[in-house]
Parts: structure tokens; sequence; C-alpha cells
């Protein structure tokens, strides 16, 4: 996607063809820095601090972790250990540990000097894999986008909500729940997008409106709370959001909020759709709100905020007394019977166990896992 008109991926490989290249997401939207990572500790730092993130591109980078791991050492203690060491770094996205699985699964039976080069080669096809999948959600979510449009007067904006950011920042490119709202944009359909601040990590205000500002799509930013009264007013056609981890029945496990939106969407019949790539399928889990491991975070994302003062200095400023006690879970789970239905690469699917195991080639109950 576009930069001030230059195209950028959220992860590269480096012109010195071995180390890869972030966009580190805590910087912005007032700072465009870019970390070079070349080590297995780097990679893990990446993702547990939320330089990158978004379970698309947690995958990724733990992929290429993995193979900065093998770089320095490809033996089978060392692939073990980077494994369990990446495994650690986030638990609730599913992706992390499809990625991981799929790159093993090819190394290990390899010799230790092969794996290197390997790992190198596997992280590409899942980089490549992840841009041909966003864009196929794309074109399906366009597609509901197009037939709102239809129904609306001429030059008449199609108004969707979006939470957190599943921008192309949080996948390799496109995104997830973006790749409708680019596709729709570019398509010369008129659309709006109300873009949730997303509290506590504020996502949506730092992430979702730096991208679709730079892609010239519409937008306003709100608060968190502002969701429902929209709804009431007519003022939402359209839910498209994210996920993290999705059971097999359906269940969403997204940043936390999600569930609120959800609830408020069905008490005003308004669409509510999840974009997710196949990879964020948790086939072995039915039951989200028992099943899911919910992570918890730091108690400074939620007692102190960062900003840009008047000078011009980001800086993190506190906005409860020094002692409050903070409780700080990082997503929460929205029930199958919220969810009006489920766009992946492969069609836009009912959320249920049924509907997805037809879609995936998966048989249902016991055998799904």
């Amino acid at each position: 996607m576009n930069v001030d008109g230059v195209a950028y991926r959220s992860i590269w490989v480096n012109e010195d063809g071995w180390s890869v290249d972030i966009i580190d997401q805590t910087r912005l939207p007032h700072i465009f820095a870019v970390n070079n990572l070349q080590t297995l500790e780097q990679a893990c730092t990446a993702i547990h601090d939320m330089q990158v993130r978004g379970a698309p591109l947690i995958g990724a980078t733990a992929a290429y972790g993995l193979y900065l791991a093998m770089r320095d050492d490809p033996s089978d203690a060392a692939l073990q250990g980077a494994c369990k060491r990446l495994l650690a770094t986030r638990p609730t996205a599913v992706n992390l540990h499809w990625a991981l699985a799929r790159v093993t699964e090819v190394l290990l039976p390899l010799a230790p000097a092969e794996r290197s080069s390997a790992a190198f080669i596997e992280a590409d096809k899942i980089i490549a894999l992840d841009i041909e999948t966003n864009h196929a959600i794309g074109a399906h979510g366009l597609e509901l986008i197009r037939q709102i449009a239809a129904a609306k007067a001429p030059g008449e904006a199609v108004n969707i909500l979006t939470h957190c950011n599943a921008g192309w920042l949080a996948t390799v490119d496109w995104g997830t729940a973006t790749a409708p709202m680019y596709q729709a944009h570019d398509a010369g359909i008129p659309i709006h997008v109300w873009v949730d601040e997303t509290r506590p990590r504020n996502q949506g205000a730092s992430l979702t409106t730096w991208e679709l500002g730079h892609h010239g799509i519409a937008h306003s930013l709100i608060v968190d709370n502002l969701g429902g009264h929209l709804m009431q007013h007519g003022m939402v056609d359209l839910c498209l959001v994210g996920s993290d981890r999705t059971t097999r029945s359906g269940d969403v496990c997204n940043k936390i909020g999600t569930y609120l939106k959800a609830l408020a969407a069905k008490d005003n019949n308004v669409p509510f759709y999840v974009c997710l790539p196949g990879s964020t399928i948790d086939w072995t889990s039915s039951d989200g709100v028992s099943e899911i491991p919910i992570e918890r975070r730091a108690d400074s994302e939620v007692s102190t905020i960062s900003g840009k003062l008047d000078n011009g200095q980001v800086a993190n400023v506190a906005i409860a007394p020094d002692a409050t006690p903070v409780t700080n879970y990082a997503f929460d789970v929205t029930p199958a019977r919220l969810v009006t239905g489920l766009i992946t690469e492969r069609g836009v699917f009912e959320a249920s166990e049924t509907s997805l195991a037809r879609g995936f080639g998966r048989q249902c109950s016991d055998s799904a896992g």
C-alpha cells in the first residue's frame, strides 16, 4: 500500500538480502520508522512489544524469526527452542502457531545445513500467500459493499464502521477488514469509514486513520462508545472487523471492544461481518469464550497514553493516579450468533461449523481438528 506515494509492505527483506525490515508500529502515526531484524531475539521483541501486530503479520514475522534462528544455529535443539520462544510472545493469535507449524514441518526432515535457506523460502511463501489471501478477502467483501451502494442514492457514501486495525499494517499488504474498503474506493464506490479509537493502545486512532488517510479514503475518528449511537441513528451501513482467532464454530476473538460493537449491531439490524484468512481459524477450538486464551497486557497501556505534545515531541503521559489498579484484557470473544458472516479468501460463510467445514474442506465435530 502507499505511504506518501511510495509502495510499502509491512515486512520485507532488507537490501542486504538476508535481514528483515519492519515498520515500527509503536511509533506511528507521528514517526515513520523502519527497524531491522537480524536475530531471533529481535524478532521476538518486535512481536511481543507490538512493533508488529495483527495476526497475519505476527505469523509472517515469526516465520522470518525462525529463519533468523536457523541462520545462527540450525540444530534440532535450536529449532525447538526458537519455536518455544516465539510461541510465548503473543498467545492469542493463532496465525503464530500456524506459521511456526508450517515452517517446522518443512525443516524437520532436512539436514541442519539446509534449514536456513529452506526457512527463508518458506517464510517468503507465507508472505506471498498472505498478500494473495487478503486481496481475495477484499474481492469478496467488495461485492457486499456494491450491494449496499446499489440501494443508495447516486453518490451517497456507504458508511462502514471498523474496530482496531485490521489493515495492511496488521497483515503484509491489503489488510483483512480494510481490503474491501480499499477495493471499493479504487473501484470508484464512495465510502466513509467510522474508525473506533480502540483503547487502550489506540490502534484505530494511530494506525487505521494513518492508513486510510494515505490512501485517500474518507473517514472519521470516533471514540469507542459512539458506535452504538451511530447505529441507532442509521449512520452505519456495515461493520467490518478482523479476527485474531476464529473457532471452527464461528466464534470470533478480536481486539477488546469488538463484542460490544457486535451487540449494538445486532440490536440495530446492522450487518456485522468479520474478515479473516483461513489460517486464523482454530480447528481445534469450538467454544471461544472458554477455550481461547485471552492475553493480559501491561497496566501501563491503560494508565498512560502516548501522544504528540505542542512542541512536537512524542511522549507518554499518565491519565490515572499512580497507584490505581488496572485490569487489561487485550481481546474479547464475539459469539457466532452475533456474526452476520465470515469473509474469507474462499468466500463469505455463515459463522457456523457446518459452513466453515464445507468451505475449507473439513469434517465437522470430533474430527474437525
